[in-house]
């Protein structure tokens, strides 16, 4: 399946087979492919946690408001992002860069980074966003389905997978095996309503 075919047929599905296993070796393809999405200053924010355990999966549910994609999916991966990655030893995201890089881009992540919480937080969310895309074409690519979701209360999802205090989790993306296809597309807007040539 080619990249404009997975984007096409990549849909959000609500109803999984809860009998499939997706082994771990397929989702290692899909998350060696998550973790080559871009970031800032290849910070790599995002961290998978890759709930498989059904009894896991159940107190998802129930923290999802019993969505039942949450437990009926072959696998939950919960997107959290490492807040302070940029401090914790950033020289090792350049490690194979030449010195005269390395030299000039530690120190460069150290001052866009400190005492900005905000844009911490912001390129947190986007470094996981871009993950989340990559991880759903991914699995379309491979005919698995998903659907990211941010239908979750946080604190509860936090205590299950114990969350440290320095990561959030911008969402969730269930996938597995559709037992049917989803809903037809709610209605796009058209090009013309969303694009605008050089400026507004």
């Amino acid at each position: 399946m080619d990249t404009f075919e997975a984007i096409e047929k990549r849909r959000s599905v609500k109803s999984f087979d809860p009998n499939h296993v997706i082994s771990k070796q397929e989702i290692d393809k899909i998350l060696s492919a998550a973790i080559l999405s871009p970031t800032s200053y290849n910070i790599q924010h995002w961290r998978f946690v890759v709930v498989t355990n059904k009894e896991t999966k159940a107190k998802l549910r129930e923290a999802s408001w019993n969505q039942a994609q949450v437990s009926d999916s072959s696998v939950v991966i919960i997107l959290c992002a490492d807040l302070l990655a940029w401090k914790k030893d950033p020289a090792r995201y350049w490690r194979n860069a030449p010195k005269s890089t390395q030299d000039y881009v530690v120190p460069a992540i150290l001052e866009s980074y400190e005492s900005n919480e905000q844009f911490q937080r912001d390129e947190a969310i986007r470094s996981c966003g871009m993950a989340a895309q990559t991880i759903m074409l991914a699995a379309k690519a491979m005919n698995y389905d998903s659907c990211p979701m941010i239908g979750f209360v946080p604190e509860k999802v936090a205590e299950i997978i114990n969350l440290p205090k320095d990561h959030i989790m911008p969402m969730m993306i269930t996938i597995g095996k559709a037992l049917k296809p989803a809903n037809p597309r709610g209605g796009q807007l058209s090009l013309n309503e969303v694009t605008v040539d050089d400026h507004f």
